[in-house]
């Protein structure tokens, strides 16, 4: 299988070879093309963090070729894949605050019926729940890290996409300050948190902050809290991600 990742943004083409590979059978070989040095460190990282092979080579200025052979499900190494925690427990991209990866939450099944026959509600399961429990993200601005402004917006789109991505959602995710224009009209972020809201995951922004921004009216996603609310889900949170 060939990906051709060059012009996408990170995480794109760590994410979009992961997927590739839960479709490969072991020994396959997927093969990601993209055009710089990083991106071939961030795929060669994954695959490291995920016991499989990989190697590459530079085809051009700006074209590198990645290959990366699948391999059966095993258990992931848990060093190397930076401090605190990355972004998901498969791609070690970004260091930081963690957002690990509990057991793989289980999933009930249902049970077939002829006419007359009776099924309990809890028999039937949509979807599994991905939330991990006392996870909670705060985005209090809506840039991530500080510098240059468009790199931070940039940096902050990728994040939010990537959450929508993890084997483990957050619980709660906490808009304040600056972070209250992430769901509101016009951010580019509305869809991936729309994505999240839709699995369960609770999007709150803090009301102060979307009236002092005059954005009382442009909520998007979510709904409005308060400061009272917001230190009480962060003091009781069992892990609180703060890119």
């Amino acid at each position: 299988m060939r990906l051709d990742e060059r012009g996408k943004q990170c995480p794109l083409p760590v994410i979009d070879t992961k997927k590739a590979l839960e479709r490969c059978h072991a020994g396959e070989v997927v093969e990601v093309v993209v055009d710089n040095e990083i991106a071939v460190q961030n795929l060669r990282k994954m695959a490291d963090h995920k016991g499989l092979k990989s190697s590459y080579e530079k085809a051009g200025d700006r074209e590198f070729q990645v290959r990366i052979t699948a391999g059966a499900a095993g258990p992931e190494k848990t060093d190397g894949a930076g401090s605190g925690a990355g972004i998901g427990p498969d791609d070690g991209i970004v260091s930081g605050t963690g957002i690990g990866q509990d057991d793989g939450a289980g999933s009930g099944t249902g049970t077939g019926s002829d006419a007359g026959d009776t099924r309990d509600a809890q028999d039937t399961v949509c979807q599994p729940d991905c939330r991990r429990k006392g996870m909670v993200v705060v985005l209090s601005s809506n840039l991530m890290g500080q510098g240059d402004g468009t790199l931070g917006k940039l940096l902050m789109k990728g994040f939010v996409y990537a959450l929508t991505e993890q084997d483990s959602l957050p619980e709660t995710i906490l808009l304040y300050n600056s972070g209250a224009y992430l769901s509101c009209e016009g951010s580019d972020n509305v869809e991936d948190l729309k994505n999240l809201e839709a699995q369960g995951v609770e999007i709150l922004t803090c009301g102060t902050c979307l009236n002092h921004y005059g954005l009382g009216d442009k909520l998007k996603v979510g709904s409005v809290t308060n400061m009272y609310e917001i230190a009480e889900r962060m003091t009781g949170a069992r892990l609180l991600v703060r890119p």
